[in-house]
């Protein structure tokens, strides 16, 4: 063909390409190394990432996934044959040789699991302890001896980390007996995790069972007001109100968007003007760009049930409550001030603090979730004094990867 010259070359070409960015990744990666200088830094630098990419794969706690991936790094950090990972009922991970031990690894790791001590087990103990011949399948099992570490989370034994060597010297024992303690420092962060989460739902709930009595009563007596007087209103309040509920009481999730918060916050206020007619005056202005953000569920309508009930509820003649969010960079930022009583700094540090009871429950629960969700530099910022009403603001990232609404 005319062209296949051409073709071959720029074949060529592409190939020679591929070699010169190969070649200079791997030199920009060999300098890198190199500039680590002595041969302890490096070791240093191989010890700290294995353990950091083992950390990732134990983020949830000691389930097979993570483990099996974590033993690979962990077996690489310990240089022994073969290492393993268990819970209180099994084998999670094995990696490496002498698989025909993993069978009897439960049974090998009773006495730790129930004990809490570090178990040494000499070539052909496993074999031994079974009750069988000293040679596995494949002759490998009985060369190994085995060091058999508990994995503690607080006072609790959760699992073990096994490792398999030629010979266990007190090398071995101490570097898996430390392996297994990086093990359960992980196990307890996983458990941490899992205990906020339980907890932000504990407080969602609690604000919830907050709306309930209070709410609810005055809507239902505020909407039967209007049943004689005009009906068509009251047929309107109560679809307000059925999706008011609906949304408050849903069961998935523990983020929304801003978007939905803002429309359950004009349910709520359409039901609030019902009971208070022209006393509760509102504007509200929103950049559309922050509208998809994403926010802790109820974590707006509690601030503006807060300056309803103790800003304007106490206030003679009419109030006004002004809501704005707002595009600020990498963040949305939500206002809510109200021109009612305002209240004392100090009362209000108490509360924030948890050390005042009853009132303002919403507003320290608020506070506390986004400190736990974004870290304390994402607390509310509330500005207030006697008669001087209240201005709350709340700023939380427009882009958050692992929250979904």
């Amino acid at each position: 063909m005319p062209d296949s010259p051409l073709l071959t070359a720029a074949a060529v070409a592409v190939i020679a390409l591929a070699i010169a960015v190969v070649v200079g990744v791997g030199l920009k990666v060999l300098r890198s190394f190199r500039d680590l200088g002595t041969d302890a830094e490096r070791a240093t630098y191989k010890t700290l990432h294995a353990a950091s990419e083992a950390g990732q794969h134990l983020r949830r706690g000691l389930n097979p996934a993570g483990a099996a991936k974590a033993s690979r790094q962990l077996r690489t950090l310990l240089g022994c044959e073969a290492l393993a990972i268990t819970d209180t009922t099994g084998v999670l991970a094995w990696d490496g040789a002498a698989e025909d031990l993993k069978p009897r690894l439960m049974e090998l790791a009773a006495g730790v699991l129930a004990g809490g001590r570090t178990a040494v087990l000499p070539a052909g103990a496993g074999q031994a302890a079974a009750g069988q011949a000293a040679t596995g399948p494949d002759g490998t099992g009985s060369r190994l001896a085995a060091v058999i570490a508990p994995v503690r989370a607080g006072t609790r034994v959760v699992g073990v980390v096994a490792a398999f060597a030629p010979s266990a010297g007190a090398g071995l024992v101490r570097a898996t007996g430390e392996v297994a303690d990086w093990v359960a420092v992980q196990v307890e962060l996983a458990e941490l995790d899992a205990s906020r989460s339980l907890l932000m739902e504990a407080e969602v709930r609690a604000l919830r069972a907050q709306i309930s009595p209070h709410f609810i009563y005055n809507s239902l007596n505020a909407i039967a007001s209007f049943i004689n007087t005009d009906p068509a209103r009251a047929r309107d309040l109560v679809v307000e109100f059925a999706d008011f509920t609906r949304y408050s009481f849903r069961r998935h999730g523990d983020f929304t968007t801003l978007a939905e918060e803002l429309r359950c916050i004009d349910r709520y206020l359409l039901l609030e003007r019902a009971r208070f007619g022209e006393r509760v005056q509102v504007s509200l202005r929103v950049a559309p760009e922050v509208l998809s953000t994403v926010i802790p569920f109820l974590s707006l309508q509690p601030l503006v049930e807060n300056a309803v009930r103790h800003g304007l509820e106490a206030k003679e003649g009419p109030g006004h409550i002004s809501i704005t969010a707002d595009d600020a960079g990498a963040f949305a930022q939500v206002t809510i001030e109200d021109d009612g009583v305002g209240m004392d700094p100090a009362q209000l540090r108490a509360v924030l603090a948890g050390h005042a009871d009853g009132d303002h429950v919403g507003l320290r629960n608020v506070d506390a979730r986004l400190r736990q969700v974004y870290g304390n530099e994402h607390g509310l910022v509330i500005d207030t004094a006697p008669g001087e009403g209240t201005l709350i603001t709340m700023r939380v990232p427009k882009s958050q990867p692992g929250h979904d609404a």
